[in-house]
Formats: structure tokens, sequence, C-alpha cells
């Protein structure tokens, strides 16, 4: 029987099998079941409860044992066949395998009927104890109980080794599945774009000719709650002649799910005041795909799953060269911000009313903190907390850029400044070298990759640490005038994308005519990027027991030497021998002992 499952790499855990109510085996399984009648009436019963029932968390799990088995394939051990209601016919292919151990629906259900329950992934601390468990498990750790899988950690590694097996043994495939489902696009509503259609009593339903389109949303509509699709209750709108006989007729007063206008708003930014045709197909052919979106989580299995459809629909129109709209997805997380009324962080939204003007916050402290404590709140992906003395915190860290750089105009020299390039070249002999330099081609790298990568806390963290850095030289007066101006500047260029009213400003005062924004951005030496200085993690039989700070570059016995030296270490390896050394310079040392 075919199963479709997320997880193959837990296949070891499968104990049953179950199907949907509906799959198309269970008449043959009940058929030949040596409980023919209770599975039959069993089938009768699942198919007729509701959707919501069947699909709902903690709702009750049932289900029949058709007296039938199967063998998994993985263990070669015979599992038993059940058919249940928690299973349905439109997921994969209405048939599943159970895992309890890592699924929780499956362990409600094993517990219920008293299926066996094996563990597949256990953690650094230990293995799971089916006999103790009080719920699944998620799939953390490392793969164990799984033969030659065994050690495989949790992850995509794992699912891809797993069908690279079921795919060698020729007893399953890797495929993508969708839960597509038929998309109800109508809504009684005003607020969406007309259906294009006139309902007649003589000729039924009539498209709206093409030279009467776009149909137009009146505005003689009275909005009153609870009184239904207002669009009914326009005359001007409903009543019309049918556009085939000329019978008195009615037009269609449902409006387009507004998702239907989300699915292609991208590919109107091309040609928006061209009223001939929905799409350019030449300047789509040029601008497409989008190179990078930007959305929420909740839109991945809604507006985008939609856009992509409709993109493909465009293609097969003619319309646009691609089946793919959106080159890279990048998904933010939630803003939340603690209620003092409750005690509780909640979703920033403005139905909770707990959002924050940013009108107030630009008033108070101006567009480019609010723009760097935005991006520095924590990583873009992850829900982060809104916290007033964040905003603060930025506040301070662009006066502390402000002061430094007035610090560094106030001592600079009288000779013309070098003209700024892309590079960092014309550094003098003195400062070439130096801590600093060193640190500003790291911030440079740190930067430009934290960027590429949406890191963007990261990045704003690097340039605090960059100006920091700078101003103890500046304070210290460790640096010539020309390597601290030069530094001050490229702090400028790095912050002026989060910051780009400060930097300009300062940008000007420091001597440069150019506006930041036709400046290249500054690019680093490799080799003056690396830090003269590395933490070396040391591990004892794979496990890490230590960190060392030793040189760059250095060798494996003075390596060995220092970790031998260690206070942590010794603790496991004193009465020990160390049978070899595992070293990868510049990152860790693995004492093998017994």
């Amino acid at each position: 029987i075919p199963v479709f499952t997320t997880r193959p790499d837990t296949l070891h855990g499968a104990t049953f099998l179950a199907l949907a109510p509906e799959h198309p085996a269970a008449p043959l399984l009940a058929a030949r079941s040596p409980r023919a009648a209770e599975v039959s009436a069993y089938v009768e019963r699942a198919q007729r409860e509701s959707r919501l029932d069947r699909e709902a968390e903690g709702g009750r799990k049932d289900g029949v044992d058709t007296g039938v088995e199967a063998l998994n394939p993985a263990t070669g051990e015979k599992i038993p066949v059940w058919i249940a209601n928690f299973v349905l016919p439109d997921y994969g292919t209405g048939a599943i395998m159970g895992v309890p151990a890592h699924d929780q629906r499956d362990f409600e259900f094993a517990r219920a009927f008293g299926l066996p329950i094996r563990a597949v992934y256990r953690t650094e601390e230990g293995e799971h104890d089916p006999a103790q468990m009080t719920e699944a498990v998620p799939h953390g750790g490392f793969l164990y109980n799984s033969g030659e899988w065994d050690g495989t950690p949790n992850g995509p590694e794992a699912v891809r080794r797993a069908i690279d097996w079921i795919e060698a043994k020729g007893v399953g495939k890797g495929e993508i599945g969708y839960r597509l489902r038929d998309w109800l696009i109508s809504r009684q509503r005003y607020w969406g774009t007309p259906i294009p259609a006139i309902h007649c009593e003589r000729c039924g339903v009539v498209p709206v000719p093409d030279a009467d389109l776009p149909v137009l949303l009146p505005e003689d509509v009275a909005f009153r709650g609870g009184e239904g699709n207002p669009l009914e209750r326009s005359r001007e709108f409903v009543d019309v002649a049918c556009p085939r006989c000329g019978s008195p007729a009615r037009r269609e007063t449902d409006t387009m799910d507004t998702f239907v206008d989300s699915s292609w708003y991208y590919l109107r930014f091309l040609n928006p005041k061209d009223e001939s045709r929905m799409v350019d197909p030449e300047r789509a052919s040029r601008w497409m795909p989008v190179d990078q979106y930007v959305g929420g989580i909740e839109h991945a299995i809604l507006h985008l799953m939609y856009a992509r459809f409709v993109c493909r629909v465009l293609k097969d129109l003619g319309l646009v060269d691609r089946e793919e709209p959106f080159e890279r997805l990048f998904n933010q997380g939630m803003i939340t911000r603690l209620n003092p009324a409750t005690g509780k962080v909640e979703k920033m939204s403005k139905s909770r009313g707990n959002t924050v003007s940013p009108d107030e916050l630009i008033a108070r402290y101006g567009a480019d903190t609010v723009r760097v404590y935005t991006l520095f709140i924590g990583p873009p992906e992850k829900e982060s907390e809104w916290s007033e003395e964040g905003v603060i915190g930025a506040y301070r860290f662009l006066h502390r850029v402000h002061d430094l750089c007035s610090g560094v105009m106030a001592i600079a020299s009288e000779r013309p400044a070098p003209s700024e390039s892309g590079t960092l070249g014309g550094m003098t002999a003195a400062s070439n070298g130096t801590p600093l330099h060193r640190l500003e081609h790291r911030t440079i790298q740190r930067v430009t990759e934290d960027a590429d990568r949406f890191h963007f806390h990261t990045a704003v963290a690097a340039l605090m640490e960059f100006q920091r850095a700078i101003t103890e030289a500046l304070d210290r007066g460790s640096e010539d005038p020309e390597t601290l101006r030069r530094a001050a500047k490229t702090l400028l260029r790095l912050l002026h994308p989060v910051a780009p009213h400060l930097t300009e400003e300062w940008w000007e005062r420091l001597g440069e005519r150019r506006s930041l924004l036709d400046t290249a951005w500054p690019q680093h030496d490799p080799d003056m990027a690396l830090a003269p200085r590395v933490t070396l993690v040391v591990q004892v039989n794979g496990k890490v027991r230590g960190k060392l700070d030793v040189e760059r570059g250095a060798g494996e016995e003075e390596a060995l030497a220092l970790a031998r030296e260690d206070a942590k270490v010794q603790a496991w390896v004193a009465g020990r021998t160390i049978q070899r050394a595992i070293y990868v310079p510049d990152r860790l040392i693995n004492l093998v002992v017994q």
C-alpha cells in the first residue's frame, strides 16, 4: 500500500499502517478481514463524521484493526493495518505509516489501542523509554534503532539518506506533495474585484462583454453591519440588461477573494497605467522573476501558493515566459510587545491596540534611530519583543557615531583626504596591519556577508563594535589622524543603508562632495580580515571539553600541548591514554582517549 510521509527517516519507527475510511483499498480489506462485518460497519460510520472533527487537534482518535498485516520494508517486521478516522483521503495517498514515538496523533492512537511504540531518535541525554512517554517527542538529536542510519543527525541529511535507501531498495521514491484543494474565490462583500457575470432568466449566466470591462464597484452603497452583502442593495449596480437578449437581468454581486488580486499584483507594477492589457509580456520577460520576496510565514500556503499557481496559468496563456514568480523568499517573524495590563507578551497588531506609532518615534528620536532599532531588534526570521529601552539604545549609538565623527574631524590633518573608492587602498604605512586596520576589514566582511544573509541584527552589532574600537583609538591617540578619518568614513559607508540621514551629513562634513548614494560599497582584503588569534575548540572523544585562545596558524604540536595544559581538559584526560589527536587548524582539536 503506497503511503506518503514527510519523515521517511522515521521508517524504522513505523509500528502500524493506517488508511482513511475513504481509501480505495478499504472495501477490499474489509472483505478479506476475519472481522469483515465490524470493519465494514466502521468504514460506513467513519465516513459520516464531519471533516472538522476528524482534523481537530486533540480530537478522538478512532479506528478498527482489519486483521490484515503489512511488511515494514526497513525492519522486515509485520505491522497491523488499521482504518482510522484521523487519516484523511486527500492527504498524500490517504494512507500513513504510524510512528507513535514521534507523531502526536499516531501516539494518541497507539496509546488508545495498545499498539507498540518504537523511538528512533535520541538525544545526548539518552534514549526515550516508550513505557514512560506521555506524548510524542520531536525529531531531535540523532537516529538510533535504525540500522545503517544510526548516528545520522536530525534534519535534511537524515531525510535524504532515508530517501536514497528507499529508492535504492526499490520500495519507494522521493516526491514533493502539495495539499492543494479547490479554491472558492467568491466573497459576499463590497471590497473585492467584481465577478464579470450577468444572470438572465432566459440566457442563464452571461459573461460581461469585453467592451464593458472593467466592472467598477458602485459608490451608492450603504454599509450596515450584519445585513449581508452591500452590493445587493445597490440598484444602480444590480439592475442591468442582458447583453445577449436585452431582457432585464441581474448583475453578479459576489466579488472575488482579494487573494486573486495579490496573486498577480507584482506583474502590474511593470505596466500600471496600461489599460489595454493586464501584463506587458516584453517587460515581464525583462524584469521577472521577483528577485527577493519578503513576507510572513502565514502566507506560505495561501497567497504564495496562489501566486505560483496563477503565474503558471499566465504562462500557459502566453502572457509570461516563466512558471515561478519569485526567485527567493524570506519569511520575517512577528513583533510582540508586553501588555502592561495583563503582564503578557502579545503579538503586536492593530486589532489588539498595542502598536507603536512610527510618527511619534521619529518625532522623538529621528528616522535613523527607528531604522537602526528595527533591524537590530533580533533575527528577522524570529519572533522579537519591542522595547522602548532598545529604541533608546539605538539613539545613543547614533549619538556616539556623531561624537566620534566630530572628534575625528577636530584632529584630522589639513592635507586633503584621499579620494574614496570601493577598496581601502591608500593606507599610511603606519596604519597598515594595525589592530584597527584589521578590524576595519573584518567589519566590512561581516557586514557585507550578514546583509546578504538578512542577518541585519549582527551587521548592526558589528558596526557598534567597530564604532567602539575607533572611539577607543581616538581617545588613546593610538592611531594617526588619517587612519582614524579613513576608519570613520568606512563606518559611515557601512552604516549608510541603515541610517542614511546622519551618515550622509557627516560624510559631507568629513570632506566628501559626492553623495554616499553614489559611492561604491567598500571591499575587504581577505588576508587583512583574518583575526590574528582564534578560538580553538577542544574535544575529548567528540564532546566539547574546553576552548583555547591561540595564534592563527598554530601547528598541531603546539595545539596539543596547550590542550594538555588546560585545566578543564585535564579533568577528562587524567589517567587515560591519548591514542591520537584529530586536528583541524584554527578550528578544533579532538583527543581520542581510552
